[in-house]
């Protein structure tokens, strides 16, 4: 999609002669550490190429429209901005409507309304953040269009708030983390407790990350994401009886080993063996790439997808066929699913050699298996939500 196609269809739509200004929020993958981000221990996500463009001009009353170029058939949504409660009716316009809304209550001035077109190219309900992508979108259209002096990591939380608060998806930091302070090249090892990161580049030789949509739709507020963090609160508190932590990403598996007697459920007991080894494991991933030890990386990624299939039971038989067969193929040095789970998407590290009859033998496989196909994305890993420049469409 480029400037003039998505400039003549925001006018269309608005029916608005006058140039809109754009905006880009990036998807994100996570390389690994799952589900830890909630339990306070660490993520090795990137943003990605594939993303969130937005549209916008403000308006000189206080009429929000939002126009999706992904949902044409829900037309345009409008609400006026004394009004930006939650409503059901107005479906994926929440997620603008929610960071607009808690712009407004944390004290920044949007006194006129925008008219906001979206595009997006991440696959509807792929895994790759899509959701946390218009919300950071929405947030760089709101400082560009009316001069704001926002924090990066603010808006971050902003977009969280939305999730957590708005929406009613108890999920982490993670997903606007990455979308909001992605750099091209660069993963970025996050302490989810502390907040504290560090870039990484990622280098990974000859080799290239292949994304697998496994075209199995997944929804978060209806899935057991908010169960998951539940049993692993509850664990978390049973650990609290005998020894002062404020998160399981603060316990080392030597550590959890002596105390996981004391969690009463079993089930919540391998929920908790999973935030403490994942969260070990992506540790160590940095370690590894350091060192430009891709082969130990993938290593790490094939054990994290066993823990999330096994001992946080996320995946789902369509994650384990493509991981399994990644597994098997040749050339591939990690394979591992990204994201909440439930259906979504893995990733692959692939031997750029290689990458075509991986994709090949993938589909047959897969299609014999559950009667469609997978999809590929060859991603790179680019910059955070920003404002596009004339510079970004040359």
């Amino acid at each position: 999609m480029n400037q003039n196609e998505l400039a003549q269809t925001f006018n269309e739509i608005f029916k608005m002669d006058q140039k809109p200004r754009f905006f880009f929020a990036p998807g994100r993958i996570n390389l690994i550490g799952e589900h830890t981000d909630y339990n306070g221990g660490h993520v090795f996500p990137a943003a990605i190429s594939f993303g969130t463009y937005a549209v916008a001009r403000q308006r000189s009353d206080q009429k929000l429209r939002f126009y999706s170029m992904n949902f044409p058939e829900k037309g345009i949504i409008e609400c006026e901005l004394a009004d930006l409660s939650h409503n059901t009716d107005h479906d994926w316009a929440n997620f603008p409507k929610g960071m607009i809304y808690f712009f407004i209550k944390h004290g920044f001035s949007i006194p006129y309304g925008m008219d906001i077109l979206f595009y997006g190219n991440i696959p509807n309900g792929a895994g790759l953040s899509s959701s946390a992508s218009i919300e950071m979108a929405t947030g760089v259209v709101l400082e560009g269009l009316f001069d704001l002096e926002i924090d990066r990591l603010r808006m971050i939380q902003l977009g969280q708030n939305v999730e957590n608060h708005y929406i009613g998806v108890n999920s982490g930091i993670m997903d606007q983390f990455a979308i909001g302070k992605g750099k091209k090249d660069f993963a970025i090892l996050l302490d989810c407790q502390t907040l504290k990161y560090s870039y990484a580049p990622v280098e990974l030789m000859d080799h290239e990350i292949v994304i697998i949509n496994s075209n199995k739709q997944r929804t978060l507020a209806g899935s057991k994401y908010n169960e998951r963090r539940a049993q692993c609160e509850q664990a978390l508190s049973d650990i609290r009886t005998e020894i002062e932590v404020s998160s399981l990403g603060e316990l080392t598996g030597e550590q959890f080993e002596q105390h996981k007697y004391l969690i009463q459920d079993d089930t919540n007991r391998k929920r908790a063996k999973h935030a403490v080894y994942e969260n070990e494991r992506t540790v160590q991933a940095l370690k590894e790439l350091k060192q430009g030890n891709i082969a130990a990386f993938g290593k790490l990624m094939n054990e994290s997808h066993v823990s999330l299939r096994d001992d946080y039971e996320v995946t789902g038989a369509e994650l384990d066929t493509i991981a399994q067969a990644a597994w098997n193929h040749t050339g591939v040095i990690g394979a591992r699913m990204t994201g909440a789970g439930f259906g979504g998407c893995a990733i692959a590290i692939v031997h750029q050699t290689q990458i075509e009859s991986f994709k090949e033998n993938l589909t047959e496989s897969y299609t014999k298996e559950f009667g469609f196909p997978p999809s590929f994305y060859e991603a790179k890993i680019s910059d955070g939500a920003k404002e596009l420049t004339e510079e970004f469409w040359t």
